[in-house]
Formats: structure tokens, C-alpha cells, sequence
């Protein structure tokens, strides 16, 4: 397991989806608060539901302590979509889940 706790990122460019809006997303949208990028395998898996569902049950308390979550998976951001389009859980969110289909992002934390 890879933790990047004070340790940047390169800057990158993706893009996320987040309720029923895609666009491009940067390192930029990680600075001026704590950030958690949580890494899941695919999506339309059935261990990953669960998991994002958790996170997201918890996200106002990140907030409180001025702390913003990403998740990422290398699915697009099409696909982000539709799994939200055809789920409930996924659709209703409340942080951004961006697309890594280079595996740019999950080779930085991997190093």
C-alpha cells in the first residue's frame, strides 16, 4: 500500500465525473485543502458499491476537517456515467470520481 501523505504529485490533467457532469480535472483541484485519492479496480464490480457508498456516508465529516475526496479508478469518465446511470448508489455520490484510463495518477501512487 502507497500512502502520499506530504509527498506531491506531478501535475496531471483528467477528467471526472461528479453528478451528472464531466470535465477536466487537475492537480490544481487538489491544493488549498487535504485531499484522498481512493483507488478502486473498476467500475461495475461488485466489491466497489459498497466501498464508495461508505466513503461517501462519511464525507461530510472530510469536509469538517477541510478535506476534499477523489475516487479513481481506470475507467473513463463515460463509464463513471453510465455506472451512475444505472445505479443508485453511484449516482448519489457526493465526490468527484475521476478517470484514469492511462494509469497516470495510479502509477504515481504505486512508486
Amino acid at each position: 500500500m502507497s500512502h502520499l501523505i506530504h509527498k506531491g504529485l506531478e501535475p496531471f490533467s483528467v477528467f471526472g465525473y461528479h453528478r451528472g457532469e464531466s470535465r477536466l480535472y487537475t492537480m490544481d483541484d487538489l491544493l488549498g485543502h487535504w485531499s484522498v485519492l481512493f483507488f478502486y479496480p473498476a467500475d461495475f464490480t461488485f466489491v466497489c458499491p459498497t466501498e464508495l457508498k461508505e466513503l461517501g456516508e462519511h464525507y461530510d465529516g472530510f469536509l469538517a476537517e477541510n478535506c476534499e475526496i477523489f475516487s479513481v479508478s481506470e475507467d473513463t469518465h463515460f463509464v463513471h456515467k453510465a455506472w451512475a446511470d444505472a445505479s443508485e448508489t453511484i449516482r448519489n455520490l457526493p465526490y468527484v470520481m475521476l478517470a484514469d484510463p492511462a494509469g497516470a495518477l495510479a502509477r504515481q501512487v504505486a512508486d
